[in-house]
């Protein structure tokens, strides 16, 4: 096994670059990349106009959009924007997002996800601090799903916490099992990463996971970052979000905070625009960073971002050729290595036994390039990587290049 073990903050590609250092694929069989979550499709190409109009406009300046450096904020037309996709499209009361307090862009979700937990950190040692009291003496606590997102170790790694691995299991639906977290745990923790529709599996959280999440944070006194960027690729109903949670227990948002991208809704990870919305706090001391360290938004890419939040066309193709390329798996694996199609995102997460064996093989043989699982979490006390059976396959390219795709996996798993 390719050493990643006790290296939790590793970059699991690094990691199967290193696996398959030197293995060479058949030289007649085309290379497909189904490895890493970049859909391949892209975005409408209108949005290129509103881009480059929006570089050239008079409107920002002589020098256009790119003369002009962009605020950490954003700017209001596209804060605006995102304020009222949120709320259609998770039925929140009218007035509960403020465009100006509880929503803000930012490049993607990584960055974001990356500086949430020195900012998580920050406001809950201040607030105990106040209180007179502190951590204990193990420490702040940041949790988080295994399988995870590199970012969330990232993220306590920067902010200086323990990284608590929290077992995403078939028997819990590949959730966190809430009924193991200690009082003593939930004590210490400052931040609580949750993903849904999660990276992997698929799996999505159910209306009462969610409120019951909010309910601790608050007990306790961390905060909650629930990474949503897989929520509209979605096979049947669409996944039910952690701001219609919060509007079901009143609309307060205090302690939470959700991340949403266009990489994987509009097919745009190129263009790097995402949002966080919530808790006011925490979304003020983002920005701080952001102005410290970070990396604002050009105001033309926010121009072309504001156009695809308003637009829900290109969304319902995606979702149809996501339908189509879990057809093609269907037909390629039904039955096999426990295949099944997850209600949200857009991966395989396939049971062959040995995650590395089987990357390794259909590489060599079938010119496939796909993700074990393992490379995706890390070991346990007990020594097990829940990651280490599976493969996860990325099925972000057109239906006629994953049908085949499909047929030489099932070939040669």
């Amino acid at each position: 096994m390719v050493a990643q073990d006790t290296n939790l903050t590793g970059y699991p590609f690094q990691y199967l670059n290193a696996l398959l250092d030197g293995v060479e694929p058949p030289a007649e069989q085309e290379r497909i990349l189904l490895h890493i979550g970049e859909p391949q499709n892209g975005p409408p190409v209108w949005v290129n106009q509103i881009i480059l109009h929006a570089a050239q406009s008079l409107e920002t300046g002589p020098g256009g959009g790119w003369a002009k450096y962009p605020p950490a904020r954003g700017s209001a037309s596209y804060r605006q924007a995102v304020a009222e996709w949120a709320t259609r499209r998770f039925a929140l009361p009218d007035g509960m997002l403020d465009a100006n307090r509880n929503v803000n862009p930012c490049p993607g979700t990584r960055e974001a996800l990356y500086f949430a937990g020195t900012v998580a950190r920050n406001l809950v040692e201040q607030e105990r601090a106040r209180q007179g009291r502190g951590f204990g003496p193990d420490g702040p606590a940041v949790l988080m799903p295994n399988p995870f997102y590199h970012a969330y170790a990232g993220a306590a790694a920067a902010a200086g916490a323990e990284p608590v691995l929290l077992p995403a299991d078939p028997e819990t639906n590949f959730l966190p099992n809430l009924d193991a977290l200690s009082e003593d745990l939930l004590a210490r923790t400052c931040l609580f990463f949750m993903c849904s529709p999660a990276n992997p599996q698929g799996t999505v959280a159910n209306p009462e996971v969610l409120a019951r999440l909010i309910g601790m944070a608050r007990e306790y006194g961390f905060y909650l970052c629930f990474d949503e960027c897989y929520s509209e690729i979605y096979a049947d109903a669409p996944p039910v979000g952690a701001l219609t949670a919060a509007a079901d227990l009143g609309g307060d948002l205090s302690r939470i905070a959700v991340f949403h991208s266009l990489s994987k809704r509009s097919s745009a990870p190129g263009l790097r625009s995402g949002f966080i919305a919530g808790d006011v706090d925490l979304i003020d001391g983002y920005v701080d960073l952001i102005g410290h360290g970070g990396v604002p938004l050009p105001l033309p890419i926010l121009a072309g971002a504001e156009a695809l939040w308003r637009d829900e066309e290109h969304v319902a193709a995606n979702r149809e050729m996501y339908r189509q390329n879990f057809d093609a798996a269907e037909a390629a694996l039904s039955g096999r290595f426990g295949f099944y199609r997850p209600p949200g995102g857009f991966f395989l997460w396939l049971d062959v036994g040995d995650g590395e064996a089987a990357a390794k093989r259909v590489w060599q043989k079938a010119g496939l390039r796909t993700m074990p699982g393992g490379y995706m979490a890390r070991v346990h006390d007990d020594g097990t990587n829940p990651g280490a059976p599976y493969l996860r396959v990325a099925l972000v390219h057109q239906p006629d290049v994953t049908h085949g795709a499909m047929e030489r996996l099932a070939a040669h798993l």
